[in-house]
């Protein structure tokens, strides 16, 4: 409606009231508008219907933040490894690090399978805890 009032305006010059009502004039107007419209539309489709497809690109931010809380909880990690007793530093770097099993920690450490795997257990419960109140105060 706004394009047929913006184009009566520009042609207000042509128009001739004594010829009789403005109306049907207005209507031919807004008919003319409909028209032009349409094909502008139709041209539009068809020139982007030939455009070559595109590929998309995908959105790398959230692979990115990802990476960024896993930095800085790897350094958290670190931070709390530290915090640990020699012996059970020992452990998770043989066990979690080395990949080594219980057994094989157990015999480079010179202590039982048994004592590995209570250490293991209860080392890993502290870094996580650890990591976490870490991480926490970081972010604030």
């Amino acid at each position: 409606m706004s394009l047929t009032f913006l184009e009566a305006w520009r042609l207000r010059k042509r128009l001739k009231p004594e010829e009789g009502s403005v109306l049907p004039w207005l209507f031919g107007l807004a008919t003319n508008v409909i028209r032009n419209q349409a094909r502008t539309a139709r041209r539009h489709k068809a020139a982007m219907s030939r455009l070559p497809t595109r590929d998309l690109i995908p959105d790398f931010s959230d692979e990115l933040i990802a990476r960024f809380e896993d930095a800085e909880r790897v350094a958290a990690a670190r931070t709390a490894l530290e915090t640990l007793s020699d012996t059970d530093r020992e452990i998770v770097m043989l066990c979690v690090w080395a990949g080594l099993d219980y057994a094989a920690a157990a015999e480079a450490l010179g202590i039982p399978v048994g004592t590995v795997r209570s250490r293991l257990s209860r080392a890993k419960v502290r870094l996580r805890e650890l990591t976490a109140t870490m991480m926490q105060r970081e972010n604030r």
